[in-house]
């Protein structure tokens, strides 16, 4: 609204191979219509669903990679 103060802008981060990284404190607004809240200066949000913390990242996009032997 152009009565309204200016909001300051978010950062978002796009990762390739891991979550979206949002710039903090941010409001989640899920499927089911609920919001959940995070204050950190930096909040990672889980795109691949697989996070037991879900929307939060809990880096379980990473492949466990067996140790081989030399």
């Amino acid at each position: 609204m152009p009565n309204e103060p200016a909001e300051r802008s978010r950062r978002v981060t796009l990762t390739s191979d891991g979550p979206i990284l949002v710039e903090g404190p941010v409001e989640v607004v899920l499927d089911d219509g609920r919001t959940v809240r995070s204050d950190r200066f930096t909040v990672a949000l889980c795109v691949c669903r697989r996070s037991r913390s879900y929307p939060w990242c809990d880096t379980s996009h990473r492949a466990r990679q067996k140790r081989g032997t030399t």
